[in-house]
């Protein structure tokens, strides 16, 4: 875990995919077509949290769905790649913009199309109920699932490796 707190301590951005990272994966479509995610308040907090600790936080998904706009925009997102399913030129985009090198980016992914990006970033990590080759090829895997809190375990643990967790926690307790 040492190894992984280094490596975490370097990150000045992280990306995450969204069906099956900020949300369980499951799709719901409605009659018209409208298509309606499920995303965890905690998670969402968590991304909050690493922003206001100085982590910027982009989104790199392959499907197109306005909701994810909408929570983005809750959030403070404004890195926001939609209808990626090769997401390797959007995150060369994103280098291009940010300036930042690959150590300094984590991603977080959970299925196959992710392993591109996630072959090329400083830290690589997987939601537990991620893909078993995906989690193979990751520097790290989180203990919660996808949708259910994993984006909030990894929030934390970015946050604890650059010593401003406690001060954090700490701080709602006034």
């Amino acid at each position: 875990m040492q190894d992984i707190l280094e490596k975490a301590a370097k990150i000045k951005l992280v990306i995450f995919d969204i069906d099956g990272v900020l949300t369980s994966g499951a799709l719901f479509i409605g009659d018209d077509g409208q298509e309606y995610k499920a995303f965890n308040s905690k998670d969402g907090h968590g991304l909050r949290m690493l922003q206001d600790g100085g982590v910027k936080v982009a989104i790199i998904t392959g499907r197109q769905s306005e909701v994810v706009n909408h929570r983005a925009k809750d959030l403070g997102i404004t890195l926001i790649y939609q209808g990626r399913r090769e997401k390797l030129p959007a995150y060369e985009q994103l280098l291009a913009e940010t300036g930042l090198t690959h150590e300094e980016i984590a991603y977080v992914g959970d299925d196959v199309v992710d392993l591109p990006v996630m072959s090329r970033v400083g830290l690589a990590i997987c939601v537990n109920n991620g893909h078993d080759f995906v989690k193979k090829h990751s520097h790290w895997v989180t203990q919660l699932d996808g949708g259910n809190g994993a984006g909030r375990e990894v929030c934390e643990m970015l946050l604890e490796s650059r010593g401003q967790l406690q001060q954090m926690l700490q701080a709602y307790l006034k």
